[in-house]
């Protein structure tokens, strides 16, 4: 006999754009989950390379939703959602893919008050290779109702695109995404505003992998400045959309509210020291962002250690002289820029500190 979550319906969107190489991989990985009533749906944002012939070699066994101009990740997740029908919707970047089980373990652990679906998954390279765990096994996510964290500092410890499912009640809720804010990190807006139609619920074990290359927006460590830049403006719209949306629902988010976030500090202060003259708010000061960094650092869910390292950190960054406040950014933000010797102890400290 089936439970009714054996029958619950559940999409997966893949999300395409130029990433003909990576995309087979991605479809094989939704079209071979274990769970019974899965619809793969693809949607091209107007790509340029051979991904419309990948597509089509699948003929009717996905959905194909070809944009005719491109209109980057929030457009895509918008005609994606428009055509999907799961009371489950997962998002998935095509240079990421799915492990076999995933469907069924998050079906398997859904319940009617959960609005988002949170899991790890593996870093590989090209070829593959796991490399990693992210989020790191050390951060814990943050479960349950999160709606006190939204309110207090407009973020929570969760995940990116390929590490979450969503209740289609709950982006019935909230979309479409607006496209123009949300050209890129679009599930920055999905999860900044599912949880106030529900609870997050957490998966601990690695359900898919997800894909470091040269190519995607995760990397561009030789421009550290233009990536704190973006993800500045990006946490700034996120709080926008947060603000309004939570007024829809008698809630209220303070303004300042991404100050208490270490994150948003960490970037903010990173485009500060790297690039004061492109920095978007004219009022920050290295020290005022620092002292803010050291004492939002002390309310994160992770153990004492790594709390008081962290505040050290910003507080460093905050009253070096300029050029070394910049390599300790580096250090800590591009793992690349790091010296062998600080690497290895890096290393250490995270294992220790776990």
């Amino acid at each position: 006999m089936h439970s009714i979550q054996d029958r619950l319906p559940v999409s997966i969107i893949i999300l395409n754009y130029n990433y003909a190489r990576f995309l087979r991989q991605a479809i094989d990985s939704a079209l071979g989950q274990s769970h019974g009533d899965v619809e793969v749906i693809v949607v091209d944002d107007a790509s340029t390379d051979e991904s419309a012939d990948v597509i089509a070699s699948y003929g009717t066994r996905i959905k194909a939703c070809i944009r005719a101009a491109n209109g980057g990740h929030g457009a895509a997740f918008n005609t994606g959602f428009a055509a999907s029908r799961g009371a489950i919707v997962l998002f998935l970047d095509a240079d990421d893919y799915l492990y076999p089980n995933a469907v069924s373990e998050i079906v398997a652990q859904w319940d009617g008050d959960v609005a988002q679906m949170q899991f790890r998954l593996h870093i590989v390279d090209e070829r593959q290779r796991i490399k990693d765990v992210f989020p790191p096994p050390e951060v814990p996510f943050d479960s349950g109702d999160v709606t006190p964290q939204l309110l207090r500092r407009a973020r929570y410890q969760t995940t990116v695109t390929s590490g979450l499912a969503f209740a289609r009640s709950a982006l019935e809720s909230i979309m479409p995404v607006p496209e123009q804010e949300f050209r890129q990190g679009a599930d920055g807006y999905l999860v900044t505003l599912a949880p106030l139609y529900g609870n997050v619920k957490s998966i601990e074990v690695c359900l898919g992998a997800y894909r470091m290359h040269g190519s995607n927006h995760s990397i561009f460590a030789e421009k550290l400045g233009q990536r704190a830049r973006w993800r500045v403006e990006h946490d700034f719209h996120r709080l926008q959309a947060l603000s309004h949306q939570a007024e829809d629902v008698g809630l209220e988010v303070p303004p300042d509210a991404n100050l208490r976030d270490p994150a948003h500090v960490e970037e903010r202060l990173a485009s500060l020291c790297v690039d004061s003259q492109r920095h978007p708010v004219a009022e920050d000061s290295r020290l005022s962002l620092a002292a803010a960094g050291a004492a939002a650092s002390m309310e994160m869910n992770v153990s004492l250690r790594r709390r008081a390292m962290l505040a050290a950190w910003f507080l460093s960054v905050g009253l070096l002289p300029r050029r070394m406040a910049q390599a300790v950014l580096s250090w800590k933000l591009v793992a690349s820029s790091r010296p062998a010797f600080l690497a290895r102890i890096s290393k250490t400290i995270r294992y220790v500190m776990g």
